[in-house]
């Protein structure tokens, strides 16, 4: 696979395996659903109390497993994250729903309250390598 490939595989994939550092310096692993922005970010939902959140916050270094539709399809991304929680984080929580789902919700009302009361955050992964690549 190539870089164009991987990138065109990141961007069809939805279901990753996140890992952050945690404070004693062990991975922590989280099964996310992702979208690959039009920025060229991958964006997650999360909880600002979360283990992930909390870890990014604290060290930005993030790797991702992009897993394809068997065990043998995958891309590894390193990335170097960017947790966002101003206003327009609503609206970009939606995009990401939109990108993961293939349709929007139901009720962006509903949605966008349920986004509030759980203080949903925006984590933003900005690509700095994919492996494994044949070039």
């Amino acid at each position: 696979m190539n870089s164009k490939e991987a990138h065109e595989f990141v961007a069809r994939n939805h279901r990753a395996v996140l890992a952050t550092i945690k404070r004693d310096g062990r991975p922590q692993l989280s099964n996310v659903a992702f979208a690959l922005d039009t920025d060229g970010r991958l964006k997650i939902s999360a909880t600002g109390d979360r283990a992930k959140t909390r870890n990014l916050i604290r060290d930005p270094r993030a790797s991702m497993t992009v897993l394809g539709d068997n065990w043998y399809q995958y891309v590894v991304v390193e990335a170097r994250a960017e947790v966002q929680d101003d206003a327009r984080v609503v609206a970009d929580l939606r995009r990401v729903y939109e990108l993961v789902n293939g349709k929007p919700h139901p009720n962006w009302a509903e949605f966008d309250e349920a986004m509030v009361r759980e203080g949903r955050v925006l984590l933003a992964l900005t690509i700095e390598r994919m492996y494994p690549l044949t070039e």
